[in-house]
């Protein structure tokens, strides 16, 4: 699908769930940032999978063992060609993004990081890239640093030098969860690199929306989730650089993840399977791979595109129609911002706002979406987020729009 036949109606078709109704209205999904939908053909090949070639993978010397295995180190490769890493060995299968970040948390920084140290963290992170630092930093003495936000939700880098100094990783959101900010990653990377830390990108809501180039990024580790980009649950990537791999401990012990075992000890497998102790999901992981073959097919540029359309309609719009009433928060330009928009409407909380935008089928999540610390700082409780992706176009928007009129009039 080129860029200039991208259009959302024939999308939405090929997402099954979206044909439904809710409360005798139309769908409109707009929670994408939680968990995108399925396109039909992920969920019939993970189907044929359970079919035609349910078998273990790795071990097996029979046909439909040996397919299951192709299958699953096909999406392996396709993932390395999707985010242009150096070698199909850096790229390590995790059952989620939260999981990925741990490993990195309980194997590298464990076998590294020694009292004393510093991490620094951005005030944008979600609680998966924040938690596992402060477990290490309440066992060890670990100073966690944070990197503070100007009033519309940006990072604020004035001091980013200062704040640098002593640090050995760097952990940092390419883009936010909540606010939609597109951080300046690259930017972060270099500076991190000048004074010897390492950097670590949460990318779980910038993978499924534009492209993922981690050679031209420079970060050296690298984590998202499959069930954010037309992908299943169930299934994550870690990708790393394959010297910092190599040289670190094994995160679970068990069977695949060993080359040998005696009575005495074991020998550690190669990369990637090293981090992949026990049965993988493999249905989830041949799901992935189709996900990743749709979104090329569409082009992550034509999706882009789209999104920071989509977002600057639902950015003028809702504005002009709603004025102060309605706040949107973080950067109001959208080339700063991904199609994540949350809202503050009037005195409403936002779980009130969200039920009453459900009897109109609108899905919108409400809460303080896993960043405490984030909503803390901007002197809030919970927002109500609604997020854009590839099967959405205007008339959600307007759908929207019409839900919060109608929520206006039952808390005015």
């Amino acid at each position: 699908m080129s860029k200039s036949i991208f259009d959302p109606q024939v999308i939405k078709k090929e997402f099954p769930l979206l044909e439904r109704s809710v409360n005798d209205n139309p769908i409109v999904y707009l929670d994408s940032a939680a968990t995108s939908q399925k396109p039909i053909e992920v969920i019939e090949r993970m189907n044929d999978y359970y079919k035609e070639i349910n078998a273990n993978v790795h071990r097996g010397a029979y046909h439909i063992a040996e397919l299951a295995t192709e299958e699953v180190e096909e999406t392996r490769r396709k993932v390395h060609r999707f985010i242009n890493s150096n070698s199909e060995k850096e790229i390590i299968f995790t059952k989620n993004a939260t999981e990925a970040i741990n490993l990195v948390s309980y194997s590298w920084a464990r076998s590294q990081l020694t009292d004393g140290d510093v991490i620094l963290l951005s005030s944008l992170e979600h609680h998966s890239n924040i938690v596992p630092w402060q477990q290490l930093s309440s066992e060890r003495d670990i100073e966690i640093r944070w990197i503070p936000i100007t009033h519309d939700g940006q990072l604020d880098l004035d001091n980013i030098d200062e704040l640098l100094k002593g640090v050995k990783l760097l952990c940092v959101t390419a883009v936010s969860n909540a606010l939609g900010t597109i951080n300046p990653v690259k930017k972060l990377v270099e500076a991190a690199h000048k004074v010897g830390a390492l950097c670590l990108v949460d990318a779980c809501q910038s993978t499924p929306h534009f492209e993922t180039d981690v050679t031209d990024l420079g970060a050296d580790f690298i984590a998202f989730s499959g069930h954010k980009m037309c992908g299943p649950t169930g299934i994550g990537v870690l990708w790393g650089r394959l010297e910092i791999l190599e040289n670190m401990p094994p995160f679970l012990g068990g069977g695949e993840m060993i080359l040998n075992v005696t009575s005495d000890g074991f020998t550690a497998n190669e990369l990637p399977w090293k981090f992949e102790a026990g049965t993988p999901p493999i249905a989830e992981i041949i799901g992935l791979g189709v996900a990743i073959s749709y979104l090329e097919k569409i082009g992550m540029g034509a999706i882009r595109e789209h999104e920071q359309k989509l977002t600057s309609y639902a950015l003028q719009m809702l504005n002009d129609r709603f004025g102060n009433d309605l706040v949107i928060h973080g950067p109001q330009n959208p080339i700063d911002r991904s199609g994540v928009l949350s809202l503050s409407y009037r005195d409403v909380h936002p779980h009130d706002l969200s039920q009453v935008l459900d009897q109109y089928g609108v899905c919108v999540r409400a809460g303080h979406h896993c960043c405490k610390p984030l909503m803390k700082l901007m002197g809030l409780n919970a927002t109500a987020r609604a997020s854009l992706y590839i099967y959405n176009d205007e008339s959600d928007i307007d759908v929207l729009a019409d839900a919060i009129n109608e929520a206006g009039k039952i808390f005015a």
